[in-house]
C-alpha cells in the first residue's frame, strides 16, 4: 500500500514498456516490509535533463535507476560519480545523499559479470566480443576487465564511442589487449549483445550466428523476453547462454545497498519476482 510515507525510487529510461526492475523490487519491498516503490519513469531523451533535475526535488524521493537511453547523458548531472562509474563512462543508479547533493554509480557490469561466473563460466584469461559502446556495453567492458579477461573486442555503429571506450580501459588495464571495429563472433569465449537490437521484432540479430562457435558462452541484455531471437539461435548451436534479466537480479543487491535498503540475494529476489514479458 503506498502511503504519504512511502519512499520513492524512480525507474527512469525510454520507453519503459520492457521495464523488469519494478516487478523484482516492489514485491522484495512488500515481503520485507520496507515502505518503498519503485516507479516507472519515462522520459525521452530531449527531457531527460530538466525532468531529473525536477524528480529531485521531490521530497520523498530517494533516488533513481537508469536505464537506456539516459546513462551516458547521467554522468553529466550528478554532483559526483564513483570511479566504477568514471571508468564505465555511465550510471545507472543516482542517490540524493543528506544534502541533497547526487552520486551516480554503476552496477550493469558487476550484475552481468557475477551471472555468466555463477555459471560457472570465469572470465579470467578469456577473450570477449562485446556488441554495444553506449552505457550497458561500457559498464560490462569495465568489469569484464576487472575480472581478468585476456582480449575485448569492441564493437559499436559509432566508431568514436568504441574508441573511446577502449582508451578508458587502457588507461586501467594496460595489460588488457582491447581492439575496436569488428562484431565476427568467432575466436570468441564469450559474446555479448549489449545493444538494442531484439527490442523490436523485426530487428536483424547482432551477430552472426553461423559464425559462434557452440562452446562459445552468449550473453543479452535485452529483456523485451526471456530468450530473444539471438538466445534461440545461440540455443539451437548448443552454446550457454545469460538471459537478460539475470543480469537484474545479480546487480539488485547492491543497488539496495546503494539506496540504504539492506541487501538480498539473486535467489531470494527471484522467489518473490513477478516478472512478465
Amino acid at each position: 500500500m503506498i502511503s504519504g510515507k512511502t519512499t520513492l525510487i524512480a525507474h527512469l529510461g525510454y520507453p519503459t514498456e520492457s521495464f523488469k526492475a519494478p516487478m523484482i523490487y516492489n514485491p522484495w519491498f512488500d515481503k520485507q516490509g520496507i515502505d518503498a516503490v519503485v516507479v516507472p519513469t519515462g522520459a525521452r531523451p530531449e527531457d531527460y535533463p530538466a525532468v531529473l533535475k525536477a524528480l529531485f526535488q521531490l521530497t520523498n524521493l530517494r533516488g533513481a535507476l537508469v536505464t537506456m537511453p539516459h546513462k551516458i547523458t547521467t554522468m553529466s548531472l550528478v554532483d559526483e560519480v564513483t570511479p566504477t562509474a568514471r571508468i564505465a563512462g555511465a550510471c545507472n543508479a543516482v542517490l540524493k545523499r543528506p544534502d541533497g547533493t547526487l552520486l551516480g554509480d554503476q552496477f550493469d557490469g558487476a550484475g552481468f559479470v557475477r551471472g555468466v561466473e555463477r555459471k560457472g563460466r570465469l572470465f579470467k584469461g578469456t577473450r570477449v566480443l562485446i556488441s554495444g559502446a553506449g552505457g550497458v556495453g561500457s559498464a560490462i567492458a569495465a568489469s569484464v576487465a576487472a575480472a581478468g579477461a585476456a582480449q575485448l573486442m569492441l564493437f559499436d555503429a559509432s566508431n568514436a564511442s568504441a574508441d573511446a571506450l577502449a582508451g578508458r580501459l587502457r588507461d586501467h588495464y594496460p595489460q588488457l589487449r582491447v581492439e575496436t571495429g569488428s562484431k565476427d563472433p568467432a575466436g570468441f569465449d564469450v559474446v555479448v549483445n549489449a545493444t538494442p537490437l531484439g527490442m523490436k521484432e523485426d530487428d536483424p540479430l547482432p551477430f552472426d550466428v553461423e559464425r559462434i562457435a557452440p562452446s562459445t558462452f552468449v550473453g543479452e541484455v535485452v529483456m523485451k523476453t526471456e530468450y530473444t531471437p539471438l538466445l534461440q539461435a545461440a540455443l539451437d548451436k548448443g552454446c550457454a547462454v545469460q538471459v537478460g534479466t539475470d543480469m537484474l537480479f545479480e546487480m539488485i543487491p547492491a543497488y539496495l545497498e546503494f539506496f540504504g535498503f539492506g541487501t538480498a540475494t539473486a535467489d531470494e529476489l527471484r522467489a518473490v519476482a513477478r516478472i512478465s514479458y
